[in-house]
């Protein structure tokens, strides 16, 4: 992971200057069903982004050391989790999202001594959950979506959630990056609603996952 390319996640890269320094952790575990991947349901009052599922993260602040202290830091205050017990293994290329101006920093990261994690603040976070890797990968659970403005793009339906955006692209690379992603045909296309979906991804739409698709 600390040797792909940025080219090969993303043809969008960050600029030379300006952008707001974000991060999101991607975090790995041993679970029942093999390895999983945490991810949040957002809360469904939010102004931005409401109910979508997505991985733990936000805004580098001032006090940050650097992205991975604020991936770790995010994940403390959404969702309860010890530092501690946590193992960061890499950062993937840094992403640039053109909508928002985010610039966004995926860490890759092992947790090693899980331990139970839930919603710190309900008004943010509205469900944690651990989705096995063997459901991610699974073709069965493998479909697209529109957006409202005519966007296209992977998603995933596992654990009750449509996983799709910035974050499915994320999973999609992983998936094909680890070893264990099974062929699939696009198939179904589900139409998200106007309300809730929010603007159009494109960054969603520059990972290279959804360029194959």
């Amino acid at each position: 992971m600390r040797q792909v390319p940025a080219e090969a996640v993303s043809r969008f890269l960050p600029p030379d200057e300006g952008g707001r320094e974000s991060a999101v952790l991607m975090l790995f575990a041993a679970g029942e069903h093999g390895p999983d991947l945490l991810l949040i349901e957002r809360a469904h009052s939010l102004r931005d982004h409401a109910g979508q599922p997505a991985f733990p993260g936000g805004a580098v602040d001032p006090g940050d050391r650097d992205a991975v202290d604020a991936a770790l830091r995010e994940a403390t205050e959404e969702v309860g989790l010890r530092r501690d017990d946590v193992d960061v293994l890499a950062n993937l290329p840094t992403l640039f999202i053109p909508v928002t101006g985010f610039v966004v920093t995926p860490v890759l990261a092992w947790w090693h001594s899980p331990s139970v994690v839930s919603p710190v603040d309900a008004g943010e976070v509205a469900r944690v959950v651990r989705v096995p890797v063997r459901e991610l990968a699974d073709p069965a659970n493998r479909v697209r979506v529109r957006h409202p403005s005519g966007w296209i793009g992977p998603a995933f339906t596992v654990s009750g959630l449509l996983v799709w955006g910035f974050t499915a692209g994320l999973v999609d690379i992983l998936l094909r990056l680890g070893g264990w992603e099974q062929e699939w045909r696009p198939g179904e296309l589900r139409e998200l609603p106007a309300h809730g979906a929010g603007p159009t991804p494109p960054a969603a739409e520059g990972l290279r996952a959804a360029d194959r698709e």
